[in-house]
């Protein structure tokens, strides 16, 4: 077994594995695994560069970062950074920050390598999986881009495109800096467009209703399901392979379209950075199980960040 630490670096949050993996088997046993919501990616859409006090946020959660792993003992760490640093003018400070505290340089990834991450961590578990058929497509919807991975037990076909739960609300939320609260049917009507475009530029690479099984990740698609659930507070094991149906994915973002900034707070699961960029996620999430035909999603907590954890066992093999 390795001990690998595993940090995904993304628009809206940082995240922290660290494990122990056998890279002949992929066996990964989890030793600690925690998120920040930093926002690296706060104005990035519109200015093209990482504003000081994301950066001064992300630096802040990397030392907690830096602390764990020193304790924990990693043999490696592999820090993946994706959508928010790739678009941005000044990268250049963030890689710098993050190896002067972890020891490490940020890998930049492109969209194609983020689709194969998190098509590993998502489905390797899943193979012979008796009630779940192939090929998955896999979906990982982020603050900044989502990824499309179509496969059986490797990728078949896979692209990235710029929509995101940060991404759009900035975007088409935004009015003087401040969030439409609840937002407007034009306003609905704005990132509609927009997604439905990013599945016709997915749609080129990606055969995406040839999928039997679509598996979805990150924030936006485990919120939805802990909404779905019912949960009382956010669990991580309650949420791990639910099944969620279309109508009610439906329900709920109509529901979060709807909301006041209070009245989503206010909801038990909600995490305090999701607030203002779920109702975005979740029309996400809505336009591609409509696209795609699905009528149900299964929802994975393992994702980018599981797959890191893999690769970085398998290149200190």
């Amino acid at each position: 077994m390795k001990r690998v630490a595993a940090v995904d670096c993304g628009t809206n949050s940082i995240r922290l594995l660290v494990a122990d993996v056998d890279p002949a088997t992929g066996e990964l046993k989890e030793l600690d695994r925690r998120m920040q919501i930093v926002r690296l990616g706060q104005g990035v859409d519109r200015t093209g560069r990482l504003a000081p006090e994301a950066l001064e946020r992300t630096f802040a959660a990397c030392r907690e970062y830096a602390a764990v792993i020193a304790e924990l003992g990693a043999e490696r760490v592999r820090f993946v950074a994706t959508s928010a640093s790739r678009d941005a003018e000044n990268r250049d400070d963030f890689v710098r920050g993050v190896v002067g505290i972890l020891g490490v340089e940020p890998e930049v990834i492109t969209g194609d390598q983020e689709a194969e991450f998190s098509f590993t961590g998502a489905t390797k578990e899943l193979t012979g999986h008796p009630h779940i058929e192939l090929p998955y497509l896999v979906v990982d919807i982020g603050g900044g881009s989502t990824e499309f991975v179509l496969g059986d037990r490797t990728v078949r076909a896979a692209r990235s495109v710029d929509v995101g739960c940060v991404r759009m609300t900035e975007r088409h939320l935004l009015r003087d800096g401040a969030l439409s609260d609840p937002p407007t049917a034009e306003q609905i009507a704005a990132i509609k467009a927009d997604i439905a475009a990013a599945l016709d530029r997915a749609e080129e690479a990606v055969p995406l209703t040839e999928a039997a099984t679509l598996v979805g990740l990150a924030g936006s698609v485990t919120t939805v399901a802990a909404i779905a659930l019912g949960l009382d507070h956010y669990d991580s094991a309650a949420i791990h392979h639910s099944r969620i149906s279309l109508d009610t994915v439906r329900e709920i973002t109509g529901r979060l379209l709807h909301s006041t900034h209070a009245e989503r707070a206010a909801i038990p699961v909600m995490h305090p950075g999701r607030v203002d960029v779920i109702a975005a996620g979740s029309l996400v999430l809505l336009a591609i199980m409509e696209r795609v035909g699905a009528a149900e999603v299964v929802v994975s907590e393992h994702d980018i960040l599981d797959g890191i954890a893999w690769h970085a066992a398998l290149d200190e093999a």
